[in-house]
């Protein structure tokens, strides 16, 4: 199943997709949908459609939700991509960090380069959503408590963190540093995590590229390392790591396209040329 949220007016409303068409719920955001209802709720919400579906060229997709309670971001999870960067891929533990909600742009809005940085990179990964509050979990427990999947945008103030890796936080807290979205889809959609290629792209071009199955820690060891830390709640957000982070510059557009989940885009704008 494929869920959005879309511009309704001076509101938000969450949605269906099926096919080229919506179907409306009449909760405000995915989040409020990842509340209320379980999976099997949803599908018998959809068998009964009536038909009467919006359009989706006449909709505007936004944001899937502005408040996840947590992001949790994934550095150097690809080992290809800690090679690009001089680094060795961590391998007895996620090399995690977490970012504020006010980082959080809309998809197809624009990314600012703060003054602060020389080095802006934009990072596409694929992100998982929490579905159930919970805690403690094994392997196989925490594949039941993901909702679903969706794509993501991950930018560093790359300049900032290599001064000193101590600044890890600020580097990847600038307000517009996170785009996800626009669309969730279930995790009963995807028959094989492993297998989904993630790219990241820029003005069009295939800057990086790779698999699910060559990180290091992959979705479910992810969930259940972070569950032994603190508790999970529903609509959490792990952003698993990116495949290769581009340089960003005043009027590109930069990119991430996950197979089976879809594409996302945001343009860039540089503040001091702005």
């Amino acid at each position: 199943m494929r869920l959005c949220t879309y511009l309704d007016g001076v509101s938000t409303k969450a949605g269906i997709i099926l096919g080229d068409g919506l179907f409306p719920l009449g909760e405000t955001s995915i989040k409020d949908v990842i509340l209320k209802y379980e999976l099997p709720d949803l599908n018998r919400i959809v068998s009964g459609n009536d038909g009467k579906l919006i359009d989706l060229k006449d909709v505007e997709l936004t944001n899937p939700y502005l408040d996840p309670p947590k992001i949790w971001g994934i550095g150097l999870n690809y080992r290809e991509h800690a090679k690009d960067l001089d680094e060795n891929s961590p391998d007895q533990e996620p090399a995690s960090f977490m970012k504020p909600i006010t980082t959080i742009v809309a998809p197809g809005s624009p990314i600012m380069l703060p003054v602060q940085s020389d080095r802006v990179t934009g990072e596409a990964e694929l992100g998982v959503i929490i579905g159930k509050r919970c805690k403690e979990l094994s392997l196989e427990q925490a594949s039941q408590v993901i909702f679903g999947y969706t794509t993501i945008i991950d930018m560093t103030a790359e300049d900032i963190l290599r001064r000193n890796p101590r600044f890890l936080t600020r580097s990847k807290s600038f307000d517009t540093f996170f785009s996800f979205g626009p669309v969730v889809v279930t995790a009963d959609e995807i028959d094989d995590i492993s297998a989904v290629r993630v790219r990241t792209i820029l003005n069009g071009e295939i800057g990086a590229e790779n698999i699910v199955a060559n990180m290091t820690f992959g979705p479910l060891e992810l969930v259940s390392f972070h569950s032994h830390v603190m508790t999970l709640e529903p609509g959490d957000i792990i952003s698993t790591g990116t495949p290769g982070a581009l340089k960003l510059s005043h009027g590109d557009q930069i990119g991430c396209t996950v197979e089976g989940i879809g594409s996302l885009y945001n343009p860039v704008i540089d503040k001091s040329e702005a």
